[in-house]
């Protein structure tokens, strides 16, 4: 069955199988060298398989350097690449043919050590009728950036804060700063340089637990002073990947790896998390950014920032220095599910030191098929439990809005029933243990995900959609999920053309001035990062590691959140919640479509003049 839209002609399966197995590689296709922030997991596009394409006959050994290329991984981030490197320009009489304007053989993705060197020479494309007026690329320059020609050079000295604290210090959530906007809307947002810096304190050891790593990039984030500190690499990479970033690290012998175990087909390491350990103490951040540059400058991200945990007294039990949210237990056994002895020193550290005043609630996913008493343990059943147990029911609530934002999304299924709006939003409308025992269909889902024309018109230009892998393959079975979709607009916070990488969920009130919870995480739209129900709802199956925190109002004595309506420059005496994108949310026009990485958009330029085409 076919059908026309706006992407074009599509072809719709028949079939209802969600878990669709992708094909056999091709002999001669080989796996990239380390990954990206592809959120949507094989099992759920088949087109995001990790190969690399196909190798140049001319490409010699400066095409890549293995030792330090950066995580490219899904196919949507390597073609933001591609068309970062070798940008199409828009023509306004050209056609597609013409306007691809690309090598047949996208050999090597001219990954570099560093951003100084030269990339190699590349062959020569086959000549094609453009306006003459066109320079030919020289091979001593840089390729154009759509970040813009600030990308390669030093942050701006005021791009820094110089206070030692972040003002936001009531709820400990922070967005990243962003170049390319006025400066008030950085003011107590964090660069990770500021992570990492002496202000927050003495590091000694840390470890960095994440999808996507650029080595080299990542070391130079450590200030001099603690650059050779023991830093332990947590990743799922295997067989070629993981040599590939082994050899990435042959430089550097502080940085050591613990790789996590990934037993469930297609499942990801998807959490980010810094683990630091201080002579003052100890801290833990959890984020939404991978550890490459592109995720650090203009992209929104999110993170929580701990408090600076004090060690207890000696011969303290383990179980001392609990909070009230049971953050200390929760976050040993996150750790304890790796079952990895490179993280036994870590969990013991962490037992030395006094995490009280932690006023979140920790909610991981871990690879595995639970039931009984476990399966409230990861996934959206963590969710599910702690909303019944923390929260209250509020009267009207059936028109509290659920509300979620993401940057990838993976198969739903062929109808709302399936997932979404069966267990995935029973979930989200829990609200103490009285809740309707079914998702009230007066409770109204919105889903924030970006516009072809958000991404055209953002900082980065079309190249931003590399990091928002949504499928055409995805995408064709499940049109009925595009009705949820609210575009990106994010004033509030100056990151409107920031397109986002954050991945936060809320429960918010019918006139968008109150949180009942909010919760900021690694998981995108997808079952393999939330769980899914099997065997008659008698075990849930979880495919990913993931982590996020779960802000409630009882654990900072409130009923809800207010919602900050001035959130940049941040004021410290203020109790809003400072969420980071405009409200109430906009609904897609009738000329809007979601984003969508592998088909091409070529009407229009972007921010930089470019097309999108990809390989």
């Amino acid at each position: 069955m076919s059908q026309d839209s706006q992407h074009g002609k599509w072809s719709i399966s028949d079939s209802e199988d969600e878990d669709i197995i992708p094909p056999t590689p091709q002999k001669d296709s080989v796996k990239p060298i380390v990954k990206p922030d592809s959120q949507s997991k094989p099992e759920e596009t088949p087109t995001f398989l990790k190969q690399e394409p196909r190798l140049s006959p001319k490409r010699n050994e400066n095409s890549v350097k293995t030792a330090s290329a950066p995580s490219m991984g899904s196919e949507a981030r390597k073609s933001a690449h591609v068309n970062q490197a070798n940008p199409v320009k828009y023509e306004r009489n050209a056609s597609p043919a013409v306007k691809r304007k690309r090598e047949t053989e996208e050999g090597g993705w001219n990954l570099s050590s560093s951003d100084d060197e030269t990339p190699a020479p590349r062959n020569e494309p086959q000549k094609v009728n453009i306006s003459p007026k066109r320079k030919k690329k020289t091979e001593d320059k840089r390729p154009p950036s759509p970040h813009g020609t600030s990308y390669y050079k030093e942050e701006p000295a005021d791009f820094f804060e110089t206070n030692l604290m972040p003002t936001n210090d009531i709820y400990r959530f922070y967005l990243n700063k962003v170049t390319g906007i006025p400066k008030k809307y950085n003011t107590g947002a964090l660069h990770i340089k500021e992570i990492l810096s002496p202000m927050f304190g003495t590091l000694k050891e840390s470890v960095q637990f994440n999808y996507c790593f650029d080595i080299p990039w990542m070391v130079e984030q450590y200030p001099p002073e603690f650059r050779n500190k023991p830093v332990v690499l947590v990743h799922g990479e295997k067989r070629e990947s993981k040599a590939c970033l082994i050899e990435q690290a042959k430089p550097y012998p502080h940085i050591s790896f613990c790789q996590a175990k990934l037993d469930i087909a297609f499942g990801t390491h998807h959490t980010k998390m810094m683990l630091l350990w201080y002579e003052e103490g100890f801290r833990v951040i959890i984020l939404t950014s991978n550890l490459i540059r592109a995720d650090w400058y203009q992209k929104t991200q999110g993170m929580w920032m701990s408090p600076l945990y004090p060690r207890l007294p000696q011969g303290s039990p383990g179980t001392a220095g609990e909070s009230l949210t049971g953050f200390k237990r929760d976050l040993l056994e996150y750790l304890e599910a790796y079952r990895a002895p490179e993280l036994a020193n870590w969990i013991e550290r962490i037992k030395q030191h006094d995490l009280s005043e932690t006023r979140v609630y920790l909610i991981g996913s871990t690879p595995g098929r639970y039931q009984g008493p476990a399966m409230e343990k990861w996934g959206h059943l963590r969710l599910r439990k702690l909303l019944s147990e923390h929260t209250q029911p509020m009267q009207n609530e059936e028109r509290w809005h659920v509300l979620g934002q993401f940057s990838s999304i993976g198969s739903m299924g062929l109808d709302k029933t399936k997932w979404l709006a069966a267990e995935f939003q029973r979930t989200l409308t829990t609200l103490g243990k009285a809740g309707k025992s079914l998702a009230s269909p007066e409770t109204q889902m919105l889903l924030i995900y970006p516009s072809v024309e958000n991404v055209r018109t953002s900082l980065e230009g079309y190249p931003a959609g590399g990091s928002l892998p949504y499928s055409i393959q995805t995408a064709q079975k499940q049109l009925w999920l595009h009705s949820y979709f609210h575009g990106w607009h994010a004033d509030v916070t100056g990151r409107s053309n920031a397109m986002p990488h954050i991945k936060t969920y809320m429960r918010i009130s019918p006139d968008f001035t109150q949180l009942a919870w909010f919760l900021v995480t690694s998981a995108n739209l997808s079952k393999a990062a939330w769980g899914a129900l099997e065997k008659n709802n008698t075990q849930i199956m979880v495919r990913s590691y993931e982590l996020g925190v779960l802000y409630l109002p009882s654990a900072f004595n409130m009923s809800t959140f207010p919602v900050e309506k001035n959130v940049f420059p941040a004021c410290s005496s203020s109790i809003g919640f400072p969420v980071p994108f405009d409200l109430p949310p906009q609904r897609y026009s009738s000329k809007d479509r979601p984003w969508i990485w592998n088909i091409p958009y070529t009407q229009a330029p972007d921010t930089h003049g470019n097309v999108w085409v990809p390989s």
